[in-house]
């Protein structure tokens, strides 16, 4: 077995970290140690390098159970559908299922999205200059999830900051429990009123669902929103974000783009692989069992490194570089198997809906000439700051 090491060592920093380039080390790791055991404050994680092995883990429910989760972000979300498998798993994916389907991507989601879109370009239009991170991408996706969950939020940037407290919490727990705390304070007086006069938001379909015969209590309908909140708000926000570096970055591709707005489906899948929002997903072994050349005991965390899945030079060609004409089919970046992203066709929506906005209503739309954009992280991935100026 190799010696336990630790994040510090590997990346120069941990999972919450602004870490600029986990790439070198995940390309090294797949070279020499594909599965690698490093200690962490929850003890060993089992970090998975390789595309095939992290499609084992996600696709393997029997041997790597989604379980492991109640031990990181089930202490603060509560019991949620991320640590649910098999047919539980399905009975509560399906309450949530229909207001995050291609039909609902078709009818009632869009007229929703394009309003929150162009009212928040609205405060910027005129200015001919804004930092598209804090002014745009952070607020846009938060204001879509409230307004499909029915909550309503007068400060959605304060919120989006507590929602990403709570998936903070192996960085620093005080603040991800403050933040589940203050979401509970802020959702019980709403959970409460919803009961009495349920609405047609998700919200109220959570309240009056049945599993099994049973509604859900007050606590699993809290689970479920300390989950969609930040869930709903967090890809979207670093998909959009990267995605607009990527144009802002390669003048020739931006004006692609511009002329033919059918590129931004295949922007979009390139940007989830070559820069995955969401870099890892954890899983837990149900029995002792090996993987790529490391036996590894019952009962212990695997971390799926998705973000180096997508960049494997055995499954893709050249991965390093960013290529918009790439056969994308394959990547991970919306995860795989059973688990897969509940609301990847709502990202997709914003996503899209956004470029096209900025797109049509901010004509040479361009980085400032120094502006050190950074994308930056490793749990989670995105730039640092989005500073442009326009006509």
């Amino acid at each position: 077995m190799v010696e336990n090491t630790t994040m510090e060592k590997l990346f120069g920093g941990t999972m919450m970290s602004p870490i600029v380039d986990p790439y070198s080390v995940y390309g090294r790791l797949r070279k020499e140690v594909p599965v690698i055991a490093v200690d962490t404050m929850l003890g060993v994680n089992y970090l998975v390098t390789r595309y095939d092995d992290v499609a084992t883990v996600l696709r393997d429910a029997e041997r790597f159970s989604s379980r492991g989760n109640a031990r990181g972000i089930g202490m603060v979300m509560g019991r949620t559908i991320l640590e649910m498998d098999g047919k539980e798993h399905i009975r509560h994916r399906s309450i949530i299922a229909p207001f995050f389907s291609p039909l609902a991507m078709r009818s009632s989601m869009p007229p929703v999205v394009v309003e929150i879109v162009n009212e928040l370009i609205d405060k910027f239009a005129a200015g001919g200059a804004a930092d598209l991170v804090p002014e745009f991408t952070f607020i846009f996706p938060m204001r879509v999830i409230a307004e499909i969950i029915g909550v309503p939020i007068d400060d959605h940037s304060a919120f989006h900051r507590m929602a990403l407290d709570l998936i903070s919490i192996t960085e620093d727990p005080a603040k991800g429990f403050e933040a589940a705390e203050s979401l509970s304070i802020y959702l019980k007086p709403l959970i409460e009123r919803r009961r009495v006069e349920p609405g047609d938001d998700l919200l109220s379909k959570l309240l009056h669902a049945e599993v099994e015969g049973h509604k859900l209590g007050d606590e699993e309908v809290l689970g479920f929103l300390r989950l969609l909140l930040p869930a709903g708000a967090d890809t979207t926000y670093r998909l959009t974000g990267t995605c607009l570096w990527v144009l802002l970055d390669n003048a020739d591709l931006m004006g692609r783009v511009r002329e033919d707005r059918s590129l931004i489906d295949d922007l979009i899948d390139e940007v989830l692989r070559w820069e995955s929002p969401v870099q890892l997903v954890s899983r837990e072994t149900t029995c002792d069992t090996h993987l790529g050349e490391l036996e590894i005991p019952a009962d212990q965390i695997v971390s799926a490194l998705i973000g180096s899945a997508n960049r494997d030079e055995s499954h893709f060609d050249d991965p390093d570089l960013f290529d918009i004409e790439r056969n994308n089919e394959s990547h991970l970046g919306f995860g795989f198997g059973q688990h897969f992203c509940a609301g990847s066709h709502l990202a997709r929506l914003e996503t899209k809906t956004a470029i096209n906005a900025l797109l049509d209503r901010l004509p040479k739309l361009r980085l400032e000439s120094d502006a050190g954009v950074q994308i930056v992280g490793m749990a989670f991935r995105s730039p640092n700051r989005l500073p442009v100026r326009f006509d």
